[in-house]
């Protein structure tokens, strides 16, 4: 008998529910308003066609906004009993699953990830931080910070393109929940969810200038951090960035949080059931097109079973469907931008130079658009830049191990810090692993597992400070 492929017919979602406007404002103390800088153009990733305009700010901008925030803070929101400040929140909440199909498509349309992925995990995450976040707001003296902790004031927050909404709620959430107020900078890839948050804002009756959108490129984001107005940073984004942003506020007071770059392990051992492991495997890199940065985008394999992972790892990475983010059936979606596809394409081609082998997938790409196929290298050392350095796009590289001792050694020889995973069928060999693992977050026989109670966060170069659960409250309050 002759097995014929299984084809899949289009099932589109329509880009009609994203209610897509052709120009989009900041919001400012309540409103939405023109700016006084460069306005940007919004491109969809997957046809390269501009979706919106949308109007820049400029320094005088962020200045009204910062405060505009103060002033909310001084009269409103930090006066304000945790019981009402919840009610907000849990507006808010409703209101992103209410508008969570219209969320999704425009987030998908901005971002060029697919649509089950906007669908099923950011936006329903998304609802979940802030959901969560208002159980907190009048529970905060029994967070374990002392008795009557306190607000920190306005808080200036910088997040990227690669998960736009989400990381707005990560960083929102915890801080309207303390009392503080919020003047936050979206990627200027990916401004148009957070200008529909302020939407939801107004429709939820937040009061004026407790949350404040400023779009901008990166010099925004730079004059928002040096606001003199601002008490508090949180920023999500590159190490390099990072490393800036430390400087510019080291001595000056303020709170900082940073969530950067990655360069996650993800450790096969030779009892791991391996067909799990594979889809965990995919997970980790595959998902929004390797856009995260934790992603698993180093494969430590036992070698006695290393011939066996990567043949059922080439089998099931063919099976991915790449192509038009709209679709219900694309698996993996268009990189966020043409500057994004030339890096990834630029690290790629080092491992060819350096000696790796390359294996890509068959699946055709699209004609137009930013895409770039699911690929794994094999044969990678670890001085190797595709071993060494974040690509941020769907490439994974493959190294081997023969001991525990090895694989905890080699998951350990990198600057970041930020996560690993560990696959494997004994309960100590887990606990031992994750003891050893100089990360942020271990997953055991997962991947990729975010949830609002659980602290997310980093070491080394991959950051500091944690988002999300308990601990995650005390980035926002006086302790």
């Amino acid at each position: 008998m002759i097995e014929t492929p299984w084809e899949y017919a289009p099932a589109p979602e329509s880009r009609d529910i994203a209610n897509l406007k052709p120009s989009y404002r900041m919001f400012v103390d309540g409103e939405f308003a023109d700016g006084g800088g460069e306005p940007l153009k919004s491109i969809n990733p997957a046809t390269e066609e501009v979706l919106a305009e949308v109007a820049g700010a400029d320094q005088s901008d962020v200045d009204r906004a910062v405060r505009a925030a103060r002033r909310a803070f001084d009269q409103t929101w930090s006066t304000m009993p945790g019981t009402e400040r919840a009610k907000y929140l849990f507006r808010i909440a409703r209101l992103i699953q209410e508008r969570g199909r219209e969320l999704a498509v425009l987030e998908t349309l901005d971002n060029g990830k697919p649509i089950k992925e906007s669908r099923d995990s950011d936006i329903p995450t998304a609802a979940a931080h802030f959901f969560h976040h208002a159980g907190w707001a009048d529970k905060l003296a029994h967070a374990g910070y002392g008795p009557d902790p306190r607000p920190l004031g306005v808080a200036g927050q910088v997040i990227p393109w690669n998960f736009p909404l989400l990381m707005l709620a990560w960083k929102i959430a915890p801080a309207l929940a303390c009392g503080n107020t919020v003047v936050l900078k979206p990627a200027e890839t990916t401004p148009l969810s957070a200008l529909v948050f302020a939407e939801i804002c107004q429709q939820a009756g937040l009061p004026p200038g407790v949350v404040n959108i400023v779009p901008g490129a990166g010099d925004i984001g730079a004059a928002l951090v040096a606001h003199d107005g601002v008490d508090k940073v949180a920023f999500t984004g590159s190490t390099e960035v990072g490393k800036q942003i430390q400087r510019t506020v080291a001595g000056t007071g303020k709170k900082l949080t940073l969530e950067l770059g990655g360069k996650a392990a993800n450790i096969v051992f030779d009892d791991a059931p391996l067909d799990q492991a594979v889809e965990g495997i995919v997970n980790g890199i595959f998902f929004n097109q390797g856009h995260v940065c934790c992603a698993g985008s180093r494969l430590l394999v036992q070698e006695s079973i290393a011939d066996e992972l990567l043949e059922k790892l080439q089998a099931r990475v063919q099976t991915l469907r790449v192509g038009d983010p709209l679709d219900k059936n694309t698996d993996v979606g268009a990189i966020n931008s043409a500057e994004q596809l030339a890096k990834i394409t630029e690290l790629a081609d080092s491992g060819d130079a350096e000696g790796a082998q390359r294996w890509t997938s068959s699946c055709p790409l699209p004609e137009r658009g930013f895409f770039f196929s699911p690929t794994v290298f094999s044969d990678v050392q670890q001085s190797m830049r595709i071993a060494r350095e974040e690509i941020f796009g769907p490439v994974l590289s493959v190294l081997t191990f023969r001991t525990p001792a090895e694989a905890v050694a080699k998951a350990n020889n990198t600057p970041y810090g930020l996560s690993a995973g560990i696959w494997t069928d004994k309960g100590s060999r887990i606990l031992w692993a994750a003891q050893q693992l100089r990360a942020g977050v271990v997953w055991a026989n997962t991947f990729n597992r975010f949830d609002p109670t659980a602290p997310f966060g980093g070491y080394q170069e991959s950051g500091f400070g944690r988002e999300g659960g308990r601990a995650g409250l005390e980035a926002y309050l006086d302790v």
